[in-house]
């Protein structure tokens, strides 16, 4: 039996996400209506969204020795997932983005300051963990995570990837992943102006990957596996804030395919963990358990009472430091 059910590496940081009615003009100001530090990431808050959802999970990579760093451990510790395999380094930092949400154009505003924290060297991370999980789940492909997905890969292991942005490396290693979840960038990226899902979803698959899906935002996403190709609507919720919106849905996704549930019925699920997400602030406060995801699917109702709880917590400062 492997050790993990999943396994990932990502360089985890800290959101600081921001409401507020407007965005400031230059040498203006805006009241911040409601403030929340969150865990951010993509394969970091994919892994918590599985980790929430059952998964037996392990992460990897990095984040400095202060006090964000501090954070990310300790939110990944309280959600489950092991962190034998990621290191905190002495000296160095951990990136923060502050993401201002405005209710004016209900849009989001980003800014970073990436931190000195560095991604380790595959020969550096914990070989046990890559070659004992059931899915290796990957972002951005480094030199690191394609090693690391290679070793993967050789032990038994499906490799996942978060594919939100379109680049030579995604290009060149497409044939070493099985489960493909693209983002509709990535989508315009290889198919500009071309709306034939299906052929293009096939054109993906010919590449490689077993699995094929691509997201599309509020217009829910499309799909193409051994079944068949499908469509899937999202469901329609009060948004609140879509960040960390797609890193959810791939966490989900994960947790699904555990569940040995079709890929139509995972991309269901995915879209419905989502949408619940998209109803609080932040990209981890709104992700909900198994019992209020599939809760939401049979009825279209949200229980708030657990979610609430990590709200009201998230909002409280930097509550591990």
């Amino acid at each position: 039996m492997k050790k993990f059910q999943v396994a990932g590496i990502d360089m985890p940081c800290i959101d600081l996400a921001l409401s507020v009615d407007h965005f400031p003009k230059p040498n203006g100001g805006a009241k911040v209506n409601t403030a929340s530090w969150q865990g951010g990431g993509k394969v970091a808050t994919g892994m918590v969204a599985a980790a929430r959802l059952g998964a037996h999970c392990a992460m990897m990579g990095a984040v400095g020795a202060d006090n964000y760093g501090t954070f990310c451990v300790e939110d990944f510790k309280a959600h489950g997932i092991d962190v034998s395999g990621l290191q905190v380094q002495e000296g160095k930092t951990t990136s923060l983005s502050i993401v201002i949400s405005d209710k004016e154009t209900k849009g989001r505003s980003i800014v970073y300051n990436t931190g000195s924290a560095s991604l380790p060297r595959v020969e550096e991370l914990d070989e046990d963990i890559i070659t004992g999980c059931e899915y290796f789940f990957v972002a951005h492909l480094s030199e690191t995570a394609v090693a690391a997905a290679e070793k993967a890969k050789a032990a038994g292991a499906k490799i996942f990837i978060d594919a939100d942005n379109y680049s030579k490396e995604l290009m060149d290693n497409i044939g070493l992943i099985d489960i493909f979840v693209g983002s509709e960038f990535v989508y315009d990226a290889l198919f500009p102006g071309d709306a034939d899902y299906e052929k293009n979803c096939r054109k993906v698959r010919e590449m490689g990957p077993q699995i094929v899906v691509f997201t599309l935002g509020g217009k829910g996403c499309v799909g193409l596996s051994d079944e068949g190709f499908f469509e899937m609507p999202t469901f329609d919720v009060p948004v609140i804030d879509t960040v960390g919106a797609g890193d959810v849905f791939h966490g989900a996704f994960l947790a699904g395919m555990l569940q040995g549930w079709s890929v139509k019925e995972i991309c269901r699920f995915g879209n419905a963990v989502s949408s619940i997400k998209v109803t609080r602030q932040g990209g981890r406060a709104g992700i909900p358990d198994m019992k209020t995801a599939l809760h939401f699917m049979e009825t279209g109702e949200i229980d708030y009472t657990e979610i609430d709880k990590r709200v009201a917590f998230y909002g409280r400062s930097m509550q591990y430091v």
